[in-house]
């Protein structure tokens, strides 16, 4: 749903990648490795990877859902159990460590399911001492970015670019000043910012498409001859 009567930026997180890429073409052919935030963040990871040919998997890191009401969050988890928790709206919210933990638990089996389901029983990649850009398909809250940022500084990367296509202004600023690099196509200055304004074509990611995102890449990779389509079909 548009909230905006502003042109697009992008037609899909697939062209957002393609232009994302474009602004880090410094680390093209270099010994990086693209990770995309699933599910939206994936699509947008696989144009990066392609175009600077690097290397990509996936860094899961989900919201932390309030109790009763879902659409809001008040943290982020990461798949190797990293917790970033927004402390103001924990306190605004009333909630008990009870409630807390209780939520966290529920997002950690969704992570674990997730990770099942985008790995199977294929290794990560290795982290450590590695040059890391971490893709997804805009700032919000920033939650999930700063915590998939914190895993990766667990991990050892030797250097963390947070790249997005878009995000607010004051989320950039904040993420900045945790990342190593921050590298967007647009800043959002708008009052109330919607994500979903910046894309011509946005949707809900279904796992279904990050699985095909992970299996063109591999294919990109090892068969360079072969084209990544600009819009796929159906919803992808």
């Amino acid at each position: 749903m548009r909230h905006s009567t502003m042109e697009p930026l992008f037609e899909n997180r697939y062209d957002a990648g393609h232009k994302l890429a474009e602004k880090l073409l410094s680390y093209a052919d270099k010994s990086v490795i693209v990770l995309g935030i699933p599910n939206g963040g994936a699509a947008v990871a696989l144009s990066v990877a392609l175009g600077l040919n690097a290397e990509l998997d996936l860094i899961i890191s989900r919201k932390i859902p309030l109790p009763l009401s879902p659409e809001g969050g008040f943290g982020s988890v990461t798949d190797d159990g990293t917790i970033i928790l927004n402390e103001e709206i924990v306190k605004n919210a009333g909630l008990t460590r009870q409630q807390i933990n209780y939520q966290v638990s529920q997002v950690r089996l969704d992570i674990r399911h997730r990770s099942l389901l985008y790995h199977g029983d294929r290794r990560p990649l290795a982290i450590s001492g590695r040059t890391v850009i971490i893709v997804d398909d805009g700032l919000a809250s920033g939650y999930t970015m700063r915590a998939a940022i914190e895993s990766l500084r667990h991990r050892k990367a030797e250097k963390i670019v947070a790249a997005v296509p878009v995000g607010p202004e004051n989320i950039i600023t904040e993420v900045r000043q945790i990342a190593d690099s921050v590298v967007t196509c647009a800043v959002g200055k708008e009052r109330i910012f919607y994500l979903s304004d910046y894309y011509r074509s946005w949707h809900d990611i279904p796992d279904a498409e990050v699985l095909h995102c992970l299996k063109e890449w591999r294919m990109r990779r090892y068969r360079p001859e072969i084209e990544i389509p600009e819009k796929k079909p159906r919803n992808i």
